[in-house]
């Protein structure tokens, strides 16, 4: 098996097109699974050996393949070679720090994005890339990992009364974007969630766990854009191809997930305005409470001032003090230092500093 190499950086150097798995080494055994249908009939099958895909390729079928993991670089390649995928193409698929993009080439079309989703447990994004290749009744998706985002879809193609088995490669595409884009519907639910629990906490009592949600909600959010926002670009592009492997029909279908991009990234603005907020929110909390605390200290300063100006006064070392020598001086004084601060706290009071 050929060498991972975590960074594009580590490639520096090597020739164009070489085959190298560049990103996140998954804990998987590559697997392959493959699903034959049409009309009236749909198989679908482990696949063990590369030889099993040749008799599906010109069939009058459409074919799904997946391939779930991508640290395999000679089994990438021997897929590439029998569906005479171009070096550069299959370098791409291998690299998981790609842009989302659309290419179009004589035989195939080759698509590249981001798929969301969330840890189990807590909140954290985790990204996987997604690459499809797109032939006449074939389609051809490369995984990194081997979870289950496509199994309500598979679900449905072995339903046969499910639209899809009337149509080609180009809807089965289309079905794949679409559960793709979904899923990220189900992130910003859960942003959403999040921003409303810290607004709560924010109203309530302000911590500076509160600060860092906001921080990393805001974090999360600028790599979620950058991961979603290609995509107007390529969904775009879609249905403007020449190629005959997108047919008209499903033009339609390519804009509405469009449409569903559009929303997303209007979503995403707006969070981000709301976490700003929240900010604000935050700041002003913060500068709100150490206003309170320095209205207290400063009305102790204020009643203690005057009692610390009459103590000092009569704590000087001078020899001739009247009423040093008066009897009942002690006692007045201490009279004095009961009324001063009740005065004082009365005034505040009809000040309603208190």
């Amino acid at each position: 098996m050929a060498e991972s190499l975590t960074n594009t950086a580590q490639k520096a150097g090597m020739s164009p097109g070489t085959l190298v798995h560049v990103g996140s080494v998954h804990d998987i055994e590559p697997a392959m699974w493959l699903i034959d249908y049409s009309k009236d009939n749909v198989e679908k099958r482990a696949i063990a050996s590369v030889d099993d895909i040749r008799h599906h390729i010109d069939s009058d079928t459409v074919t799904w393949l997946t391939i779930e993991g991508l640290s395999n670089v000679t089994l990438i390649e021997s897929v590439g070679q029998l569906l005479n995928i171009h070096p550069l193409v299959l370098e791409d698929i291998l690299n998981t720090h790609q842009r989302p993009k659309f290419e179009e080439h004589d035989s195939y079309l080759y698509i590249v994005l981001k798929r969301l989703s969330l840890e189990s447990g807590h909140f954290a994004v985790n990204y996987e890339q997604i690459s499809i290749l797109v032939r006449d009744n074939f389609v051809v998706t490369f995984k990194e990992n081997n979870d289950e985002i496509f199994t309500p879809l598979q679900q449905r193609l072995m339903n046969g009364k499910w639209r899809i088995r009337n149509q080609g490669a180009d809807y089965l595409t289309y079905t794949i974007l679409d559960t793709i884009v979904d899923g990220m519907f189900i992130i910003l639910d859960s942003i959403d969630e999040n921003i409303e629990s810290t607004e709560e906490t924010l109203l309530s009592n302000p911590t500076t766990e509160s600060l860092a949600t906001i921080q990393r909600l805001k974090r999360e959010l600028i790599y979620i854009r950058k991961a979603i926002s290609p995509l107007r670009d390529l969904l775009s592009a879609i249905p403007r191809t020449d190629s005959s492997i997108i047919g008209e029909k499903t033009h339609l279908y390519f804009s509405d997930v469009h449409d569903h991009v559009l929303r997303i990234t209007e979503s995403i603005d707006s969070h981000r305005d709301m976490l700003t907020g929240l900010l604000d929110i935050y700041i002003s909390s913060v500068s709100n409470r150490m206003n309170e605390i320095m209205k207290v200290l400063t009305v102790f300063a204020s009643i203690f001032i005057p009692l610390t100006f009459i103590a000092g006064i009569y704590g000087m070392n001078f020899e001739y003090m009247p009423e040093l020598s008066w009897r009942w001086a002690y006692p007045a004084l201490w009279l004095l230092f009961v009324l001063i601060p009740i005065a004082l706290i009365i005034y505040f009071k009809r000040k309603k500093w208190l």
